[in-house]
């Protein structure tokens, strides 16, 4: 477990574009092209086909390259795919992904979404220069979320015939590790009423997971609790044996301002285990 105070992350952030062009396989000259507005699943249900849609970004003449698959953020409600800037010209591949919203769908659908994504990625991304070996899962808030269930919980990946411990490594940014909110409206349970059911990674604890990087902001500063939500999920890998999960606490940030000092932690965390 660490925390990381603004002084050493400023200095972390400043060399970490060199740690990182040193990790990468694919040279900084390469360029860059993105493959827009991809269906990852079809139905007949038209909120289906017009949602459920991703961008990938990759290096031209990509060989062996890891890849990110990175959900939005907005609560399970709200926002849209992204390529995040940190991410771009660092020699990995990113899946920038849609996923359907509540109220119109509940929260199941939203993780059933995250894994038809993933599973899509398994299926697709050597035809980008990517390897099955090297997909990571990541994202903010929501999409924290996301990533840690369809990473901790097998079942999701399952259905589309996956298995969840092919992915490289999980990495969410300040994502509920108890029951999302948006699930807990679903039940009539308030915000500020913890719960752990199956709608939480924490419910899903095991020793056999992929290696699990989790950030959050300052626990003074983050939404409600968020920081020792994700202290007990570290806590409880460790009591069940498992292998490699860390915990960041970034001093000084909140939730919304955590995602830009994070990113050079994940670069780090995937190119770590990419090479090996």
């Amino acid at each position: 477990m660490f925390r990381i105070s603004i002084c050493v992350l400023a200095f972390l952030t400043w060399t970490s574009a060199a740690i990182v062009d040193a990790a990468d396989s694919q040279p900084k000259t390469a360029g860059y092209k993105t493959a827009n507005d991809i269906i990852y699943r079809t139905s007949d249900d038209a909120s289906i086909n017009e949602k459920c849609r991703l961008d990938v970004y990759y290096p031209e003449n990509a060989q062996d390259a890891a890849a990110i698959v990175w959900f939005h953020g907005g609560g399970l409600t709200a926002g849209k795919r992204e390529i995040p800037s940190s991410l771009k010209k660092k020699g990995v591949i990113v899946v920038g992904v849609d996923y359907r919203l509540s109220p119109d769908v509940t929260v199941n659908d939203c993780i059933d979404d995250a894994a038809a994504s993933v599973a899509w990625t398994f299926n697709n991304i050597e035809q980008y220069g990517g390897s099955r070996d090297k997909i990571f899962v990541s994202g903010h808030s929501a999409g924290g979320y996301l990533t840690s269930m369809i990473g901790m919980d097998k079942k999701w990946l399952a259905a589309h015939q996956v298995d969840a411990d092919k992915i490289a490594g999980l990495i969410p940014f300040s994502g509920h590790t108890i029951t999302h909110f948006t699930a807990r409206k679903e039940q009539g349970i308030g915000g500020k009423q913890p719960v752990i059911d199956a709608l939480a990674p924490l419910f899903h604890v095991r020793n056999d997971c992929p290696p699990l990087l989790l950030i959050t902001g300052d626990r003074e500063l983050e939404m409600l609790g968020r920081y020792e939500e994700n202290a007990y999920m570290w806590r409880m890998m460790q009591v069940v044996g498992h292998p490699q999960t860390t915990l960041y606490e970034l001093d000084g940030f909140d939730h919304g301002q955590m995602g830009q000092p994070a990113f050079p932690l994940l670069l780090k965390f995937v190119n770590s285990i990419a090479k090996n």
